[in-house]
This record gives structure tokens, C-alpha cells and sequence, in this order.
């Protein structure tokens, strides 16, 4: 009988060990989104920027994250046909006079961008060039950051491309 108990007794200071060791581990997970921010800097672009075909648009964000970043993209598509996105991109007071058109040159820019291992803080800087030969109209610039753990946080902005 003593034997029972006492295997008992150490069955039962197993699973208590086991369980903290896994509470432990999971508190060690990333469970957070990195940050898309413009802290300390001047962030481009914004909402309702207006740009010029054969132009730069210079990209400056900064992104953060509790532990450690993975790697960044940059989208830029159409909105000639005012589609919206559920974060910042908004139809802008200066281009609502813009009718919604079928484009016969929509430019369509999607790179993505290494940050240094082990990171927690990067800031990004990229001169993205405006073909010339594209379709004028609204545009919208997404931002993707994903963290080391898959995490992801995206930001979108409405910008306007003038001939």
C-alpha cells in the first residue's frame, strides 16, 4: 500500500513539473505582431501623397517587435477601381474626381526585403522608382513586416500617381 502511495505521490510531482516546463515554454512563444511605425522619423508614404510618373518614391518606415523581426514587402497595385483594404487606405479628398476606369498600364510593384538576424528594431529606407509609362490614377501602397514567428502586420496607404 505504501508503494502505491508513494508511486502516486511521485506520478503526480511529475505532471506538476511537466506542467510548468510547458507554461514556461508557451510564456517563451511570440504571440506578438511586429510594429509599423514612424516614430522619430518623417514616414513616407502617407495617406492622400501625390507622386509623378519617372518620380521616387522614397519608403521610410520603422519597425519594431518584441523579440526579433523577420522580413519586410512592399505591394503597390491599382485602385482604379476604388477597392479599400481594412487599415489605412482611404479614398482621399483629391481623388474622388477620379472616375473608376478599366487601366491599360496598372503598375504593379511587390518586392520583399531581408532585416538583419536578430533584430528588433529596423529602419527602412528604399527609393522606389515610378515607370514612366504607367496608368495615372490611385494607387494603394501596402506594407507587410512579418516577425521571426510568422507573426504579421500590415499597413495601407492611398497614394495618387499623376502623369
Amino acid at each position: 500500500m505504501k508503494e502505491y502511495m508513494y508511486m502516486s505521490l511521485a506520478t503526480a510531482l511529475v505532471s506538476v513539473f511537466a506542467l510548468c516546463f510547458t507554461a514556461c515554454d508557451d510564456d517563451e512563444k511570440d504571440m506578438s505582431c511586429p510594429v509599423i511605425t514612424d516614430t522619430g522619423i518623417v514616414a513616407n508614404p502617407i495617406n492622400c501623397q501625390v507622386y509623378h510618373r519617372g518620380e521616387v518614391i522614397p519608403f521610410r518606415y520603422v519597425f519594431t517587435d518584441n523579440m526579433e523581426l523577420g522580413n519586410y514587402n512592399i505591394e503597390i497595385h491599382s485602385n482604379h477601381d476604388h477597392h479599400t483594404h481594412s487599415t489605412e487606405a482611404v479614398e482621399c479628398e483629391e481623388h474622388e474626381h477620379h472616375e473608376e476606369v478599366t487601366p491599360t498600364n496598372p503598375w504593379i510593384y511587390n518586392q520583399s526585403f531581408s532585416i538583419p538576424a536578430g533584430s528588433q528594431s529596423f529602419s527602412a529606407q528604399v527609393d522606389i522608382p515610378i515607370p514612366q509609362d504607367i496608368d495615372p490614377g490611385d494607387y494603394h501602397f501596402m506594407i507587410r513586416v512579418t516577425d521571426q514567428a510568422g507573426n504579421q502586420e500590415i499597413k495601407s496607404v492611398a497614394i495618387e500617381i499623376e502623369e
